[in-house]
Parts: C-alpha cells; sequence; structure tokens
C-alpha cells in the first residue's frame, strides 16, 4: 500500500475509534442524567406504577449494558434503533430532519467560499493600507457577535420593523426551499463568521506565501505578477484554509442548534435537543454516530484537498 493509501487507512481507523469513544460518551452521560424516558412521558405528575410499566415497555428496566450492546449490534446492519418517545426507526427521525440542515448548510457554503477567499486575498493584495484595515476590522467585529445576538438583531430590523423576510420558518415545515425567503436570515446568521474566519485564514497564508522565497524566485523569472499570486502564492493559502472549511461544514451540519431554535426551522439541531429533553437515548445515540461520520469523512476530505494544493507537505507516517 502507498504512503497515502496507508495514511488515508490509519485516518479512518482513527475516526472509526473516535465515533465509537463519542458513542460510549454520550450514552453514559445519558444514563447519568437524573430521570430517562419514562419519567419524560409520565408528565408533571408521574404515577410510580405507569412510570415502572413504561420502564417495562421500553425495556429500560434491562442493565445498561445489555441495552448499549443490543443497540451496537444493529450499527453494522445500518440500524440505529428506535425511538424510545414514539417508538419510530430512529433513521427516519433523521432522514426527516437530515433535509432542512443540509439545505441550510449547502445555501451556507455557496457563498461562504468565495466571499471567504476574495476578502482574504483583497486584505492581503492591500496589506496594511486602509482596505486590509477595513476588511480586517469589519470581519473581526462581526466574528465577536455570537450567532443569537445578530439573529435576533436581523429579526427585529428586516423582520419586524422592515418587514421584508419572515421571522421564523413556522408554517413551512421541512418545504423550505419552497418558501425562499425564509432561508435568507439564517443563512446570514450562518454565513457571517465563517466568512470572517476563512477570511482572516486565507489572508494570512496569502502574505506568508508572498513572502517566501519560491514566490521570490517566480518573480525574478519574469513570470507575471498575477500568475503568481493566483497560480502559485494562492493554492498554498488556500490549503490550511481546506481545514477551517470543512470545520464549518461539520459545524453547519451538526452543531446549528442555536440557529435552528431561533428561527424555527426542523433539522438536526432541533431533532436534537427535543431528543435530550425525552431522554430518547436512541436518538441521541444515532445523532452521535452520524456527527462523528460526518466530521471523519470532512476531516479526511480536508486533509486530502490540502495535500493536493500543497503537495510539498508530506503525509504523516
Amino acid at each position: 500500500m502507498s504512503g497515502l493509501g496507508s495514511w488515508v487507512a490509519r485516518r479512518l481507523l482513527l475516526g472509526c475509534v473516535q465515533t465509537v469513544a463519542v458513542v460510549l460518551l454520550v450514552f453514559g452521560l445519558t444514563e447519568a442524567l437524573p430521570g430517562d424516558a419514562a419519567v419524560a412521558l409520565a408528565g408533571d405528575q408521574p404515577d410510580p406504577a405507569r412510570i415502572a410499566a413504561l420502564r417495562e415497555a421500553m425495556e429500560l428496566d434491562r442493565p445498561a449494558h445489555e441495552r448499549f450492546a443490543d443497540w451496537a449490534a444493529g450499527l453494522p446492519r445500518g440500524d440505529l434503533g428506535h425511538s424510545l418517545a414514539s417508538g419510530r426507526p430512529v433513521s427516519s427521525y433523521l432522514s426527516g430532519a437530515f433535509g432542512p440542515s443540509l439545505l441550510l448548510a449547502a445555501l451556507t457554503v455557496v457563498p461562504l467560499v468565495p466571499l471567504g477567499v476574495g476578502l482574504g486575498v483583497l486584505a492581503a493584495r492591500f496589506e496594511d493600507r486602509w482596505v486590509d484595515r477595513l476588511v480586517s476590522a469589519v470581519t473581526l467585529g462581526v466574528y465577536a457577535v455570537p450567532e443569537f445576538a445578530l439573529g435576533v438583531l436581523l429579526v427585529t430590523v428586516f423582520a419586524l420593523r422592515l418587514d421584508w423576510l419572515p421571522p421564523t420558518a413556522v408554517g413551512y415545515g421541512t418545504d423550505l426551499l419552497g418558501h425562499p425567503a425564509a432561508l435568507v436570515l439564517p443563512v446570514l446568521v450562518l454565513l457571517a463568521r465563517p466568512v470572517c474566519s476563512l477570511s482572516r485564514l486565507v489572508r494570512a497564508g496569502m502574505i506568508d506565501a508572498l513572502a517566501s522565497p519560491y514566490v521570490a524566485q517566480a518573480r525574478r523569472y519574469g513570470i507575471p505578477d498575477a500568475r503568481v499570486r493566483y497560480a502559485h502564492a494562492l493554492p498554498n493559502a488556500v490549503a490550511p484554509a481546506a481545514q477551517q472549511l470543512a470545520r464549518t461544514v461539520d459545524w453547519l451540519l451538526c452543531g446549528v442548534i442555536v440557529v435552528e431554535a431561533l428561527f424555527v426551522i426542523p433539522g438536526l439541531g432541533t431533532v436534537l435537543m427535543d431528543a435530550v429533553a425525552e431522554r430518547d437515548v436512541p436518538v441521541v445515540q444515532g445523532l452521535a454516530v452520524v456527527f462523528g461520520v460526518v466530521t471523519v469523512v470532512l476531516n479526511l476530505g480536508a486533509d486530502l484537498v490540502a495535500h493536493r494544493f500543497a503537495p510539498r507537505t508530506e503525509v504523516a507516517a
């Protein structure tokens, strides 16, 4: 097996180990929470006899290690178990919620790359001049604003005062693509901080690349400045930003709980919040598996892209 192939195999194996560790940790923390799904379903005035019957029906009276072993045995078949609250397969929960989260992530990533790279290149092109200072000041200021605060501000201005956009996605269900106006504010909130971090990374990478010996040598050979900047310096500046982009996509798919809750979007974040509130352990575990696999695949892809853009970087043995 080649060096790159063995490295990919080791990364995949490490990703599997990390995913298993995350699932074990999630299961342990969920078991440590006070109450369980039976208590959550029993209501505000629980009847001990009803709680006992619910625990028996859900098989929560079995030892924790047995329940975990039975659930883990179904993973190789793609069986993520069944919800304790509704009895539905966990996969049906995830398939229904994955669409809105994936749509938000895709609509955010499409403008993210050109905006982030473009602002970074622009700031580096005018290093230490007013353009660079303006871009740096704006990106730093926007990055410092939390998502919920920015979301509340945008809703107040564009939905409540100007009445240009709907404040939430209530009433649209999962058919968000059929109501694009409801996606504008969530995408703006999701786009704000990643654009800032990506542009600052590209700026720093471009400045380092333009000051490197190989760029100076290319200029001595008489290569046009535009070609030096965009064909030689930019790929090396984008390489470290690839990992940041992977982390951003991972965050968009797996961690947009605040944005989905603020705009009432029925995505993976909403499913996770509901599952934790109901102590629905199989749903939480299923989400942990999905999040772990997505993280491993995205980071592996980002490392391969970075290696492609900067082939001088050796793959660690």
